[in-house]
């Protein structure tokens, strides 16, 4: 009787087939760019639910003060926040103010010379600093607050402005009270953010400017703490 020899797709003798190794590639391929697509999705309503939040902090009418402060900042680069910071200051609501970002040629005389009704407190209870943007103004700040034992601080700024500003002077004096005190404009007031084209730009602007600031300020904290000994 003849005998039958092994075959060639024997198990144990015959060569075995090459893996489906192109359906594997395609189905990981198609697997992150599901997960690279949900990223993106989450990423954007994250960003959209935070403008939302962002647009309801801004304040839309200026605030009476119920609280007296050490210390008055001004952070210069809208209209009016000088004027209403020194008129805080006669109103004594705080010792001293500091008008950080100043121009080189904003000094005493001249602000004295805007405003003369308010020289008397010009003259003997504002400082200056050439601060060049919002991280800068924080800064100087606390060296300000520091080197005067200042515990709390109202802070002017424009409305749109004040969450950012709140943001980095909290970030660099943590145990510092900071009371707002924002700056809202007539045009402000009249009409709401997203009726005029180049109001809706700030706010955005000012959003993104913001996002940066906090993820800025988290990583360095994040990189302070694996710093910091055990």
């Amino acid at each position: 009787m003849p005998t039958i020899g092994p075959s060639t797709g024997d198990r144990r003798g015959g060569a075995s087939a090459p893996p489906a190794s192109g359906h594997g590639s395609g189905r990981l391929l198609r697997r992150l760019v599901r997960v690279t697509v949900v990223l993106c999705a989450g990423a954007l309503l994250l960003l959209g639910l935070g403008f939302i939040w962002f647009v309801s902090v801004v304040p839309t009418e200026e605030i009476k003060l119920d609280r007296n402060a050490d210390g008055i900042v001004a952070l210069t680069g809208g209209a009016s926040r000088i004027a209403d910071a020194i008129e805080l200051l006669a109103l004594g609501r705080g010792k001293r103010l500091l008008i950080s970002g100043a121009n080189r040629a904003t000094n005493s005389n001249e602000i004295s010379r805007l405003n003369p009704e308010f020289e008397r407190w010009v003259r003997c209870c504002v400082d200056f600093d050439r601060s060049l943007n919002t991280l800068g103004n924080a800064i100087e700040t606390k060296r300000w607050a520091e080197r005067r034992g200042f515990r709390s601080l109202i802070v002017v700024t424009s409305n749109y402005h004040m969450p950012r500003a709140l943001a980095e002077i909290a970030h660099q004096l943590p145990d510092v009270a900071l009371v707002p005190f924002a700056v809202v404009t007539d045009r402000q007031r009249a009409d709401p953010w997203w009726k005029g084209g180049a109001t809706a730009r700030l706010m955005v602007t000012e959003y993104v400017k913001y996002v940066f600031a906090k993820l800025r300020m988290g990583l360095n904290a994040g990189g302070a703490a694996a710093r910091a000994p055990s």
